[in-house]
C-alpha cells in the first residue's frame, strides 16, 4: 500500500520543488513530491535548459561562420539545421529530467504524478483520489507565461513552448517583450536567419538592468540586424495568408507590421489557481503568494517558494529558497535571502549579467542616506584573453559605497557574462570590500581580470585602461 503520511510534502517538481524534497530527505524527513507534469518543471523542460541548448547551437553556428578569422578554413558555409537543433535541445532536457527522477529515487522521495490542492490543516487532496497528510506543505507551483488579449497564442502566435519546437524557421518574426526571455529568443532566431523585430513597452530593452548596459545591449542587437523598438506596444493582431499582421503603437504613433510568426514574452503570472488557497489564510497579491523571509505563508504549516512566491523569477532563487525554507522547518539556522545578492543572467548574444543595484538606484540610495558612490568601468578591449578569443566587445561596471567600500552592484555585458558574475556574487556574500577585491590575485590571462580592473577603476587605480 502506498504511503500517504509524511513529514514534508512538496507540490511542484521544478528547481524549487525538487531541491526542497532532496534537502528534506537529507535532513531525515519522510518526503513526498507531487508533480502534475514533468519532473524538473518549466525551467528544465521548457525554459532555462532547452533555451540554452538552442543558444549554444547558435554560438557554434556563429563560430563556424567566423572560423576564417581564427585561421580555420572550410567552415564558413555552415548553415543551421533547425530540426537537429530542436531535437538536441529536447534530448538535453530529457536527460536532465531523467536525472531528477534518479535523484528522487536516490533520496527516498515518494513521487506522485498528480495535481493537488489543500484540503484542510496538513492535508492535500490529489486528483487521483488519494489524500496525503504532512505537518509541512511547501507550494512550489511556479508560473506561466502572461497572456495578452491582442495576441492569442496559437499556430502563428507563440509562447515559449511553441518557440522552442518550431517545425520550420520563420522568415520574419516579432518578439513582444524585451526582457531576458524575449532577448534570448530574438538572439537565437536572428542567428539562424530570421528577420527579427524586438519590441518593449519600456524605454530600454532589458529594463531591469543598468541603463548603460541596456543601451550597449541594444546597440549589439541592432548591429546583428535585430530591429529594436522601445516604448512600443501591440494594439491588435489579425491573421493573414502567410502570417500575422500587428498594429503597433509607439508613443501614440500607430503603424502596421506583417510577420510570419510572433513570440509573446511579456512576463509571467503565478500558478495559484486550483490549490485550495481560498479555504486558507494564504494571501495572494498580483498572482503571487505572499511569504515572509523564511517562505512561510499566513497559513500555519504552508510555505511557498520560487516563482509562485514572487520576484525575482529565477531558478537559482527558487533553489536557494527551497534550502532555507526546509532548513528552517527542520529547526536549522536559516537566513532570509537578500534579493540584492541574487545574480540575474540573460543568455542572449552578448550575454548580460548583474547583481545588486544599478548605478541609478545606487545614486538614489546614497542621496537618501547622505552618502556617495564610486563607479568603476573596464572594457574587454583591454583584456588579453578577450582579444585572443576574438570577443573583446563588452563592459564590466562596478558600483561601490564611497565611504565603506561595500560592493553595491556589478554589471557585465559580454558573451561570457553569466560565468563571470558569480565572482562578484561570492564577494557580495562574503561582504568583501573594495580593498579585499583589489588585493585578490586574479589569474592571467583570464576574462576574470576584467572584474579586478573594474574595481581598480572605481578607485582611480586601473592598470590597463
Amino acid at each position: 500500500m502506498t504511503k500517504t503520511t509524511f513529514d514534508l510534502i512538496v507540490v511542484g517538481g521544478g528547481p524549487g520543488g525538487y531541491v526542497a524534497a532532496i534537502r528534506g530527505a537529507q535532513l531525515g524527513m519522510s518526503v513526498a513530491l507531487v508533480e502534475r507534469a514533468e519532473l524538473g518543471g518549466i525551467c528544465l523542460n521548457w525554459g532555462c535548459i532547452p533555451t540554452k541548448a538552442l543558444l549554444h547551437s547558435a554560438t557554434v553556428l556563429r563560430a563556424c561562420r567566423e572560423a576564417a578569422h581564427y585561421g580555420v578554413t572550410g567552415a564558413g558555409e555552415a548553415r543551421p539545421d533547425l530540426a537537429a537543433m530542436v531535437a538536441r535541445s529536447r534530448k538535453v532536457a530529457g536527460r536532465l529530467g531523467q536525472g531528477v527522477a534518479h535523484l528522487m529515487k536516490k533520496n527516498g522521495v515518494t513521487v506522485f504524478g498528480a495535481s493537488a490542492k489543500l484540503a484542510g490543516a496538513g492535508k492535500l487532496a490529489l486528483d487521483s483520489g488519494a489524500t496525503l497528510s504532512a505537518p509541512h506543505i511547501v507550494l512550489a507551483t511556479g508560473a506561466r507565461a502572461r497572456e495578452l488579449p491582442a495576441l492569442p497564442v496559437g499556430e502563428r502566435i507563440w509562447a515559449y513552448r511553441q518557440a522552442l519546437v518550431p517545425a520550420d524557421l520563420p522568415k520574419s518574426l516579432l518578439v513582444v517583450g524585451a526582457g531576458a526571455i524575449g532577448a534570448e529568443f530574438a538572439s537565437f532566431y536572428r542567428a539562424v536567419g530570421a528577420e527579427v523585430t524586438l519590441i518593449d513597452m519600456t524605454a530600454d530593452i532589458l529594463p531591469q538592468e543598468d541603463a548603460e548596459i541596456s543601451q550597449l545591449a541594444r546597440k549589439a542587437f541592432e548591429k546583428q540586424g535585430i530591429r529594436v523598438l522601445t516604448q512600443c506596444a501591440v494594439k491588435a493582431s489579425s491573421a493573414t495568408a502567410t502570417g500575422v499582421k500587428v498594429v503597433l503603437d509607439q508613443q501614440g504613433k500607430q503603424s502596421e507590421l506583417e510577420v510570419e510568426r510572433v513570440i509573446v514574452a511579456a512576463g509571467i503570472v503565478g500558478n495559484v489557481e486550483n490549490l485550495g488557497l481560498e479555504r486558507t489564510r494564504v494571501k495572494v497579491e498580483k498572482t503571487h503568494i505572499v511569504t515572509d523571509g523564511l517562505c512561510r505563508t499566513a497559513e500555519p504549516g504552508v510555505y511557498a517558494i520560487g516563482d509562485v512566491a514572487g520576484a525575482p523569477w529565477l531558478a537559482h532563487k527558487a533553489s536557494h529558497e527551497a534550502v532555507l525554507c526546509v532548513e528552517a522547518i527542520a529547526g536549522k539556522p536559516a537566513h532570509p535571502i537578500d534579493p540584492l545578492r541574487i545574480p540575474a543572467c540573460t543568455y542572449s548574444y552578448p550575454q548580460v549579467a548583474s547583481i545588486g543595484m544599478t548605478e541609478a538606484r545606487a545614486r538614489e540610495h546614497a542621496k537618501q542616506n547622505g552618502g556617495e558612490i564610486r563607479v568603476g568601468k573596464f572594457t574587454f578591449a583591454g583584456n588579453g584573453k578577450a582579444i585572443a578569443m576574438g570577443e573583446d566587445q563588452g563592459l564590466v561596471k562596478t558600483v561601490f559605497d564611497a565611504k565603506t567600500g561595500e560592493l553595491l552592484g556589478a554589471h557585465i555585458i559580454h558573451p561570457e557574462a553569466s560565468e563571470l558574475i558569480t565572482g562578484y556574487g561570492v564577494a557580495a556574500s562574503l561582504e568583501a570590500t573594495e580593498e579585499d577585491l583589489m588585493h585578490t590575485v586574479f589569474a592571467h590571462p583570464t576574462l576574470s581580470e576584467t572584474l579586478h580592473e573594474s574595481v581598480l577603476s572605481a578607485f582611480g587605480r586601473a592598470l590597463h585602461a
